[in-house]
């Protein structure tokens, strides 16, 4: 038999409930009995509880929790995997290979009845990526383990499309996957402070020996989004920024990444926004201006002498 189905084997002696010895595993199997060790220890470190007892009436048996656990997946638990599956490939998740190994293990193992229901939920679903950006495998296995190990990482990286090209040494505390883009955050010795790396920016990506620990309550996704909303630092200068509209426009502009943290109120047809004023005339016009007649501006006035500023100007550019 493959090894697979020796291993699958051993693994259904075991979950009998009784203790087994290797050489009463390898006569049943006509297999070496050093094979039999090798076959446990590679079930052990896949995870499996097998419990070792040495002695007269010793043997191998599993953790009673593992064997009253159940094997297969019903067939709501295999439809949710495979669309996890859907979603992680369009993002571009780096376990792709042994996800597929895992999802041809569900597949393989299902009756017909089962492929045929799990099939009809899995073709409901269809996830539309809106860019396909180049494969960083390699690079995104590289940071998963160090992240995991808490190894430190030397990058060859390059910000926007500065040149020239610059030597990092990171200690990477964690990956974050947004707006379609992979992200490393962590320590860089460059700038002896936490930074975030896109890892489509990255030349070249090398493991050291370095190890490292991370900081305590350190949370990624808070450092993240900070990083991404500019910082009110007059807090004296705050206004309001009111809009009125149909509810889906409002809805959506509540719901967006930047202006939804500074929500204050909210009523069916209008939001009511706090920001300091520097940032309203910068950042809100762009934001609004898509919107067209869907919403408007209330207050301040300003904001929309500022919209028309950006209105002529556009017009102005697209007329030369």
């Amino acid at each position: 038999m493959p090894k697979t189905d020796n291993m699958l084997a051993i693994l259904w002696m075991l979950r009998s409930g009784e203790k087994m010895t290797a050489k009463q595993m390898s006569e049943k199997l006509e297999l070496n009995i050093r094979t039999v060790y090798r076959y446990i220890d590679t079930i052990s470190t896949s995870g499996v509880p097998i419990v070792s007892e040495p002695g007269h009436n010793g043997g191998y048996s599993l953790l009673n929790h593992f064997v009253e656990a159940p094997l297969y997946f019903d067939v709501e638990e295999q439809t949710s995997l495979f669309h996890a599956a859907v979603f992680a490939e369009e993002a571009g998740y780096y376990g792709g290979e042994a996800l597929d190994r895992a999802i041809s293990k569900l597949s393989n193992h299902s009756n017909q009845e089962q492929e045929t229901k799990v099939n009809q939920h899995v073709t409901s679903l269809e996830v539309i990526s809106r860019s396909s950006s180049p494969p960083r495998e390699p690079f995104l296995k590289k940071l998963e383990r160090a992240v995991a190990d808490g190894y430190s990482v030397k990058i060859l990286y390059h910000k926007s499309d500065e040149k020239p090209l610059n030597d990092r040494l990171v200690d990477p505390y964690r990956m974050i996957y947004w707006n379609h883009k992979w992200y490393v955050i962590g320590f860089c010795h460059l700038r002896n402070d936490i930074r975030s790396f896109r890892v489509d920016r990255m030349e070249r990506l090398m493991l050291t020996e370095n190890t490292f620990n991370q900081p305590e309550n350190f949370s990624a996704r808070d450092y993240f989004i900070k990083s991404l909303l500019p910082t009110i630092e007059d807090k004296e200068g705050i206004i309001s920024l009111v809009l009125n509209g149909s509810k889906s426009a409002l809805d959506d502009i509540c719901e967006h990444w930047f202006l939804g943290h500074y929500l204050q109120e909210r009523t069916s047809n209008q939001a009511v926004f706090l920001l300091e004023k520097e940032i309203i005339h910068t950042y809100v016009p762009y934001l609004l201006l898509p919107y067209n007649t869907s919403i408007k501006v209330m207050e301040p006035i300003s904001v929309k002498k500022r919209m028309i500023e950006v209105l002529s100007e556009l017009i102005e550019f697209h007329q030369v």
